[in-house]
């Protein structure tokens, strides 16, 4: 199934009225199957559906580790995603008794929301990167996302592991590029904590709840954080930056890995 497709618009530029074909994103009700049993359903766009299912899983830490995956597999036309894998049947009872609805757009459950609950570990990392090297790619961010690019109706997020190696997510939920940028890296067998990770929108709760249960130590974006989401970054160690833009930044939480 293709990503995108195209249909035919009335469009409007100054007194001039025509028929022209316009690119949209598309849309799709993602189902993931862990070991015979449905786990989830999220509203996604239809890329990177197996980077996608895999990050949502270790997100959730209902995979705790790439190396308890077995198989995962792509059926019915790219919208189920079927795996095999060892997993904590705990955090599957927590995600079906006290997942809620994220606010990102794009319909999800997760159970990590709660800084109290979270099942995390605090991130010591001493991994630090210079303010210019931040500034720099967020800079670029956006000329190295194509699906953006094509449609303009995508988030977007980006693993940056050194100035080789880094993994775009493209989606129409927020939530969903994380997933996909981390579930690429950990497909590709990159190490994900010595890292850092760039979205698009704003640093909600959830946002910043994934970062923390992958150990990513920094997380930025060009927008701004929530109360929750610093909270979050607070209790966990996790370095927390907004308003990256131009030659300036807010860093929240835990400035000592900027340089």
């Amino acid at each position: 199934m293709e990503a995108v497709y195209t249909t035919s618009i009335t469009k409007i530029k100054g007194d001039r009225r025509f028929i022209t074909e316009d690119t949209l994103v598309r849309e799709i009700k993602l189902e993931i199957v862990v070991n015979g049993k449905k786990v989830a359903a999220v509203m996604a766009t239809p890329i990177d559906q197996k980077a996608l299912a895999l990050g949502y899983l270790m997100s959730e830490d209902i995979i705790r580790h790439i190396d308890d995956l077995e198989k995962i597999e792509l059926l019915n036309d790219g919208t189920m995603v079927n795996v095999t894998a060892k997993i904590n049947d705990d955090s599957v009872k927590k995600l079906n008794s006290e997942g809620v609805v994220t606010s990102g757009c794009g319909r999800s459950m997760t159970a990590n929301i709660d800084p109290e609950a979270i099942e995390a570990k605090v991130i010591k990392s001493d991994f630090s990167i210079p303010a210019s090297l931040l500034l720099n790619e967020m800079g670029q961010f956006y000329t190295e996302c194509p699906l953006y690019e094509e449609t303009g109706c995508v988030h977007t997020a980006k693993l940056f592991i050194d100035e080789a190696t880094f993994f775009i997510g493209e989606d129409i939920a927020q939530h969903n590029t994380i997933d996909k940028a981390v579930g690429k890296a950990l497909l590709a067998g990159a190490d994900i904590t010595n890292a850092f990770l760039m979205v698009s929108g704003r640093l909600s709760s959830e946002m910043v709840a994934k970062a923390v249960m992958y150990q990513i130590p920094i997380i930025a974006s060009r927008t701004a954080s929530t109360c929750l989401g610093v909270q979050i970054a607070e209790k966990f160690g996790l370095t927390l930056i907004g308003f990256v833009r131009g030659d300036r930044m807010n860093i929240y939480k835990n400035p000592q890995r900027i340089l």
